[in-house]
């Protein structure tokens, strides 16, 4: 027990901390009825996947059966790091086909890059898996498109990474959001900045011998093997990455239009943005500022607008606070980061009491197992969870060619723009074995 703690306490990329420690008693204590175990296999052992690992481990009732990564280093890690929570008997695998083969696994967690997330989760809805998928939960729009089908027509529960959904904080503040606080919420902002690393200039070279890089691509174009454009650079490559608005950004995205309150996509999307600060690899902005707008009829006060303002080369944030969101109602507004921070102001910017906050939920690995247990959606399923993605796609397309996107919310589709509709869907390698169906 001692080497357990010692493991959730570790500090560094993708580990849980001491929060994992709080998550999993509360785990113990709510899973504490349930006898069967249920058998999951975790897809992808880089900083996230460990941190799941983790997270799963720790859930009273389930035993991680498998570890998969394409790298046998990283495989081999998260291989150790189980045994050390007291996970002794996972199979260590390359080919996640495997464990989709495996008719004893119950559930799987993808914690791979963005490229395979949607392929990996529909392969594994339709080997009838329930599917813990990280965010985005899709690469492009299609994708996104193609998993919430693959997960009606299976069945299956499908968990969406966006954990502020599990949080009960941020639940709470929402529902104040929802209940009138501040009035009716015209208009909704998400905050990300902060410092990332440039990555430099890079060239084709030999991957490493522990990893299987055909494997590691996967659908996407093949493209030769690059050192700045694989664990973790991939994030700012068009073929795997979804820059970090799908990064960190679909995180506040998701919270702004919870508390905002819309259930469609966005009618329409004007953004400006490029790199102003990094000379290097990176295809995808560091600094932009997306406009969504939600018609409603048309009329006023049914509309609505959301905000994304990002920079990811400066150490500061606004308003004086972390990463999160800013609500702005028509009796007041809020500012609110999932990390704690509330502040509520009325219409005269005088700070106004805030009711107590809930009691904290048990965490968003439990509350998946818990929806699979008891045969309901989870807090973040994957409808709402591919609307927020949509967001970080339809942003990233805006911003791409520079023209502000016309949206039917109905068709799901970009109208008056064949460029930027062409962006909506990638192409892939012919014949791979994972091209999603419909693709």
């Amino acid at each position: 027990m001692s080497n357990r703690r010692t493991f959730l306490r570790q500090g560094g990329a993708g580990l849980v901390g001491a929060a994992a420690v709080e998550w999993a008693g509360a785990a113990s204590a709510s899973a504490a009825n349930s006898d069967a175990s249920l058998k999951v296999g975790l897809i992808g052992c880089g900083g996230r996947g460990l941190g799941l690992l983790k997270e799963f481990a720790a859930l009273n009732g389930v035993e991680v059966a498998y570890i998969c990564d394409p790298d046998r280093l990283r495989a081999g890690a998260a291989s150790a790091g189980a045994k050390l929570v007291g996970q002794s008997g996972p199979k260590v695998v390359d080919d996640f086909r495997r464990v989709l083969d495996d008719k004893a696994v119950d559930a799987v967690i993808v914690a791979t890059p963005d490229h395979w997330h949607a392929p990996a989760a529909i392969l594994a809805c339709d080997a009838g898996k329930h599917v813990y998928v990280e965010k985005p939960c899709c690469h492009n729009f299609r994708e996104g498109q193609l998993l919430v089908e693959a997960a009606k027509r299976s069945g299956r529960v499908v968990q969406h990474g966006t954990q502020s959904r599990s949080n009960g904080f941020v639940a709470h503040a929402i529902k104040l959001l929802h209940d009138g606080l501040i009035g009716d919420v015209m208009v909704a902002k998400a905050i990300n900045v902060q410092r990332r690393a440039d990555i430099g200039h890079g060239s084709p070279g030999t991957p490493p011998p522990h990893l299987d890089y055909d494997l590691w691509v996967g659908p996407a174009p093949f493209v030769p093997y690059q050192a700045n454009r694989h664990h973790y650079t991939w994030h700012w490559w068009y073929d795997f990455g979804t820059g970090d608005m799908g990064n960190d950004g679909v995180h506040e995205l998701d919270i702004a239009r919870w508390g905002l309150g819309v259930e469609t996509h966005p009618s329409t999307v004007a953004s400006v943005g490029g790199k102003y600060v990094f000379d290097d690899d990176q295809q995808f902005p560091d600094t932009q500022y997306v406009l969504f707008e939600y018609p409603g009829d048309g009329k006023p006060g049914h509309r609505r607008q959301l905000v994304f303002e990002m920079r990811i080369w400066s150490t500061y944030q606004p308003e004086g606070f972390e990463n999160g969101n800013i609500f702005y109602g028509t009796d007041g507004w809020m500012l609110l980061s999932k990390n704690g921070t509330m502040r509520v102001f009325d219409r005269k910017g005088k700070p106004r009491p805030i009711e107590a906050a809930a009691a904290k939920q048990s965490g968003h690995a439990q509350d998946f197992v818990n929806a699979i247990r008891e045969g309901r959606r989870p807090s973040a399923e994957i409808g709402a969870g591919f609307l927020s993605a949509a967001l970080c796609h339809l942003g990233n397309i805006s911003t791409r060619v520079g023209r502000t996107l016309h949206v039917d919310p109905g068709s799901e589709q970009i109208v008056g723009d064949d460029e930027a509709a062409r962006l909506l869907r990638r192409s892939y390698r012919d014949g791979h074995w994972a091209l999603p169906r419909g693709v």
